[in-house]
Parts: structure tokens; sequence; C-alpha cells
């Protein structure tokens, strides 16, 4: 059988309003010119300005779709948003390489939802012993700058940076920097780092942007482009989204 379009498989939730989860993952992926599958973690009762309530998906059910899933597609990369909690992240993980030893996992760890709804909220089970589990198994993690904060709360920026890139690749999106606002910073495991600057453009904030650019890097791995290319290239599409409209949902393609 001949594939015309690499398969991208994004676990996330379910945003009913579209901006977000695997609704723009599947927007951004068929965008550029993927074949885009979902597994969904969470439905999620909210729209691009509130968020209400989380329903988390059962584990089993999640692998019963992803061993279906690789059952059928060739699936090379794979992009996670938001889990229930590292325990649950980490099952998933072992269950993509047991499918697939090979497969690259783009890890977007959101934390919380624009509308300021938390995240992985319990302190029992989301601890650091199952996170660094997780860094030693994929390929990139893409935190902002408040993110990043809240993955190592005993660490400094710097030293949470350090404590990262010598496990995975990590991608430090700058869109809350106050430094340099929108320089994006790809730190590779070998110590150095890549800068990526923001083009010139007309931009409004968007509900889910950090999901878009997640799913885009991911998209244009699939499509054979290098790491630091796929993250420049997935930037300039998040961008494009960000000037397509005034409003908080963004027009895709």
């Amino acid at each position: 059988m001949i594939y015309e379009r690499p398969y991208v498989l994004s676990i996330a939730g379910f945003d009913p309003s579209g901006g977000a989860g695997i609704t723009a993952d599947s927007k951004t992926m068929e965008a550029l010119k993927c074949v885009g599958l979902s597994v969904c973690t969470a439905n999620t009762v909210q729209n691009d300005i509130s968020f209400k309530a989380c329903y988390w998906t059962e584990l089993p059910l999640m692998l019963d779709q992803i061993s279906l899933l690789f059952e059928r597609f060739p699936i090379a990369f794979v992009k996670i948003g938001i889990v229930e909690n590292w325990k649950v992240l980490d099952t998933l993980v072992s269950a993509l390489l047991f499918h697939q030893p090979k497969v690259k996992i783009i890890l977007d760890p959101v934390l919380s939802a624009s509308a300021s709804y938390l995240f992985h909220a319990d302190a029992s089970i989301d601890n650091r012993a199952f996170l660094d589990k997780i860094l030693d198994k994929i390929y990139l993690i893409t935190p902002n700058f408040n993110e990043i904060k809240g993955l190592y709360t005993d660490k400094n920026i710097e030293e949470t940076i350090a404590h990262i890139s010598n496990k995975t690749q990590l991608l430090l999106k700058g869109g809350h920097r106050e430094d340099f606002l929108g320089k994006d910073v790809l730190y590779h495991c070998k110590g150095t780092a890549f800068e990526m600057y923001p083009s010139t453009g007309d931009y409004s904030e968007k509900h889910g942007s950090g999901c878009v650019l997640s799913s885009a890097i991911t998209s244009y791995l699939a499509l054979g482009f290098s790491i630091e290319t796929a993250c420049l290239k997935g930037k300039r599409y998040t961008e494009k989204v960000l000037s397509s409209t005034t409003n908080l949902l963004g027009y895709h393609g």
C-alpha cells in the first residue's frame, strides 16, 4: 500500500470550540498535508474564553484505541497534549513505544487551560519521578515560560533547562517571556541551542496556539524536515494562524 501522506497521531483533549486540542491538531495536520489521527484524553466543557469542566477518558479505552490505530496505520510521530497526570502519561508513552519502538513523541505539557483551569492538580500522583521517566522516552518537549516553571518547582528556569535537555530536546516557547517576547529556543541534548525569532506581522492572541504549534512541528517532522526546520516552520505556520483573525479563534490553511 502506498501512503501519499504521513499519518500523525494526536493524543489530546476535545475542545468544543475547535480552537485547541485534537480538533485544532487535526486542522493543522490536514493543512500541512498529513493525515491526522486522534485519541481523546479528555472531554471538556469550554469555549474560547471560558473553561468549566474536564472529564478524563479512562486509560483502558485510550490504550485500546492506540493499539488498533497502530495495527492499521504506520505512525512514526505522535503529539501529546493534556493528560490526567504524569502516571497516566507514562503509561501512554510506554504503550506507544511498545507498538512502535522508533516512534518519536512530541509532548506539549499543558498544565493549565488559557482560562486558568489547572490540570495535574493531584500532587500525590503528579510527581517528578514519572516526569523524569517520560523525558527519557520522548523526542521533544515544548513548554512555554509559564509551563516550564511548573515542571520542576524545586529548580529555577536555568536549572530546569539543563535538567530537561540532558534527557531530551526542549523547545522553550517565548510567548510569555519578558526579555524578548516571541523568541523561541530549541535546546539539543548535546548542549547546543537554536534561537528562533518572530517575524514581523500583526498578531493577536489565539486560543489553542500552543496546540497548533506542537502539532505543526510534529507534522513537519513527519514530512521529513529536521527538528530545527520543523520548529521554525511550525513557528511560521502558527504566526499565520495568529494573524488570520482578530478574535481568539484562528483560521487554518
